[in-house]
């Protein structure tokens, strides 16, 4: 017995010492490490998503912005233990019952239905998505366990469709899927951060625990040119002639002479970034006025009249005899308004839009030589502007002309232009004759407010400053209550345009269709703006003068207030159209 309570006692000891070296080596060696894997399994880290960074006019107004949110969600597994006291210590309810008797009134839902929804083995179901930080805190300050948070950030669109293909819109993800949105998305996505917190084993937040935050950095702001309130109002004239004469859309571009950016980029059918839906996707992920080419028709005019200009060819009062209908080089032309022979000046063949006086002016050049003015007011060429979908127009090489399309490239017709290559046109001649390619940002800012200003094309002299002058001299004419612009007038500034009706195919291929254009600058004296506008196959009014003149006259009016551009000084020159008889 002596020794079997020996052998037993040493047993005993042996555990004891083994036990004791254990703990000893646990606490002494391990314990450090122990403690440290204990508490990361304690910790749990959320994203805090950055908010997508703001897209303002040139006045710093909103166009889109976005918000902090919260999805709150229920763990069904852990919201199960949740245990409601009084102040007394008393257990009140239990599980989802409890959960759902509190949080019920805060997400304005019906307890029951928000209680069933919470029972389950699932760990993560939505409850309410979108509320508002104060609402979140106000929940995460009844400490129930298993109700969970998810940062998300709103994007809105404060101002409906106004520029809403220009800006364009995200999915429901808050991945950028057209637009500005798409094209600058780098300069928009800030950095994610990130909140790590002590859970107890209950699944609550432990308030003495780890609470370590690393903040979000907002995304960048990106600057349009766009005026937002000429924006507007130019929206609304295109969405009511595209209506009133059943045309397949409408476009306005108005370009400050002073920087080169638009302050008007617009067309009719506008998306609204909000319900991008609600909009057919050919109509939402693209903007016509740069995508959508067409024939200028006699807009083009300016282009040969230009150079003819600038090569000392032609002035103001040099005289061609002109008759309608006219063969030249085996083709015959008509001009808009049947005429007996004239002997009409350059500046009324201009007034007068005359495709066979435009013709006699340009066959003074070389196709080749037309081909170069064509290219250097920006035809046929990318104009760089920082919208997806960009088309160069369709322009032929000179020597690809056959004998109808040399002649006819004169007057406008046998190639096609963009809107905003069209603007960009009548904006050289507003300028002193320099080409400057237009855009619509202005610049990105940084978080940290560090702003860069996007890498400008470089700007090239297209006629000389003494042509242009000319130019809008004789353009003036145009809005002559005799010619063929008038309605393009506008009270107390002196007014450069003109403008264009060019055929184009049906659906059956028959020129029984136009397009309807006015471009211009304002003042003719002091040049601001330029101005185009297009109404693409009207099904009635069907000329520049008649639909797309008033449209210039309200818009450009309306920048011309908005900026507070002083009104002309002095008289239009007038030149004679007609000599003769016919005088």
């Amino acid at each position: 017995m002596r020794q079997r309570r020996n052998t037993i006692g040493i047993i005993f000891l042996v555990v004891f010492v083994g036990i004791a070296a254990r703990l000893v080596f646990i606490q002494g060696v391990q314990g450090s490490e122990l403690a440290a894997e204990a508490r990361e399994n304690r910790l749990r880290t959320y994203t805090i998503t950055a908010p997508r960074g703001d897209i303002i006019d040139i006045d710093g107004e909103l166009l889109a912005t976005s918000t902090v949110r919260y999805n709150v969600a229920v763990n069904q597994k852990k919201v199960a233990g949740f245990i409601l006291k009084d102040d007394d210590g008393t257990v009140i309810d239990t599980g989802a019952s409890a959960a759902s008797d509190l949080l019920a009134p805060i997400l304005g839902r019906d307890p029951a239905e928000l209680g069933a929804q919470m029972v389950g083995d699932a760990t993560w179901v939505y409850l309410k998505k979108g509320i508002e930080p104060s609402v979140w805190r106000e929940i995460r300050a009844l400490g129930i366990v298993g109700i969970e948070p998810e940062r998300v950030t709103d994007r809105l669109y404060p101002n409906g469709n106004t520029a809403g293909n220009l800006i364009g819109y995200v999915g429901v993800d808050g991945e950028p899927l057209a637009g500005i949105e798409y094209r600058f998305n780098d300069a928009l996505t800030g950095t994610d951060g990130s909140e790590t917190v002590e859970i107890g084993a209950g699944g609550q937040v432990i308030p003495t625990g780890t609470n370590d935050t690393v903040e979000s950095v907002p995304g960048g702001t990106v600057q349009l040119t766009i005026n937002r309130d000429i924006q507007f109002a130019a929206q609304q004239a295109a969405d009511e002639t595209t209506a009133k004469y059943g045309a397949q859309w409408t476009g306005v571009a108005v370009q400050d002479l002073t920087t080169g950016g638009l302050v008007v980029l617009a067309e009719s059918g506008m998306v609204d970034p909000a319900n991008p839906t609600d909009t057919p996707a050919a109509a939402r992920n693209t903007v016509r006025s740069v995508s959508s080419p067409y024939e200028p028709g006699s807009t083009g005019k300016l282009v040969t009249i230009s150079a003819a200009i600038n090569e000392g060819l032609v002035d103001p009062l040099s005289t061609l005899e002109v008759s309608t209908p006219q063969t030249i080089d085996g083709q015959t032309f008509k001009d808009p308004v049947e005429h007996p022979t004239q002997i009409m000046t350059t500046a009324g063949i201009l007034a007068e839009s005359s495709n066979v006086g435009t013709v006699l002016i340009g066959n003074h050049m070389s196709d080749a030589e037309r081909y170069e003015y064509i290219r250097s007011f920006g035809f046929g060429s990318l104009t760089g502007i920082e919208l997806a979908g960009e088309s160069a127009g369709i322009l032929y090489p000179s020597d690809q002309w056959d004998g109808r399309t040399r002649m006819a490239t004169m007057f406008g017709q046998g190639y096609a232009v963009t809107l905003v290559q069209n603007v960009a046109m009548v904006a050289a001649i507003g300028n002193g004759g320099v080409y400057q390619s237009p855009y619509i940002v202005e610049r990105t800012i940084a978080a940290d407010g560090t702003a860069t200003v996007p890498e400008r094309a470089e700007t090239h002299q297209v006629i000389s400053p003494e042509a242009a002058e000319t130019m809008l001299s004789m353009m003036e004419g145009v809005v002559h209550e005799d010619s063929t612009g008038p309605k393009a007038a506008i009270e107390g500034y002196r007014v450069a345009g003109k403008t264009g009706t060019a055929q184009t195919a049906d659906a059956s291929g028959a020129l029984t269709q136009t397009v309807a254009n006015f471009v211009g600058v304002v003042p003719a004296d002091n040049p601001r703006f330029a101005v185009a506008v297009v109404v693409y196959k009207p099904q009635s009014g069907f000329y520049g003068g008649t639909i797309a003149a008033p449209i210039f006259h309200d818009i450009a009016e309306f920048a011309l207030h908005t900026y507070g551009v002083e009104p002309s000084s002095g008289e239009a020159p007038l030149f004679p159209w007609i000599i003769g008889e016919d005088e």
